[in-house]
């Protein structure tokens, strides 16, 4: 019969081995859940770096408007404003006026 020598690396390691057997579900669900932490941490400092940023020089040049288009601008109606009530053509019946 063959008589195996218990070496100190077995006895060091046999506990360890045990328990990853036990737990390895729990050890690998932790490991999830940290790597998954780890990216929102880093995202969120990623968007708040980004939004800190205030060196950053407008890319807009300034432009003129010619006059027709300045004219239609201030033709628009605002909200406030009462609006023209549609016409409908001669003939037809609107069916959701009461």
């Amino acid at each position: 019969m063959a008589v195996k020598k218990k070496t100190s690396s077995n006895i060091v390691i046999k506990p360890f081995v045990i328990l990853f057997k036990r737990f390895h579900l729990m050890v690998f669900f932790v490991f999830i859940i940290a790597c998954l932490a780890f990216a929102v941490i880093l995202i969120n400092d990623i968007l708040t770096k980004s939004s800190d940023d205030t060196t950053g020089s407008s890319s807009t040049t300034s432009s003129t408007i010619d006059q027709a288009t300045l004219q239609r601008i201030q033709n628009l109606h605002t909200s406030t404003n009462a609006g023209a009530s549609p016409e409908l053509p001669a003939g037809r019946i609107n069916p959701f006026n009461e």
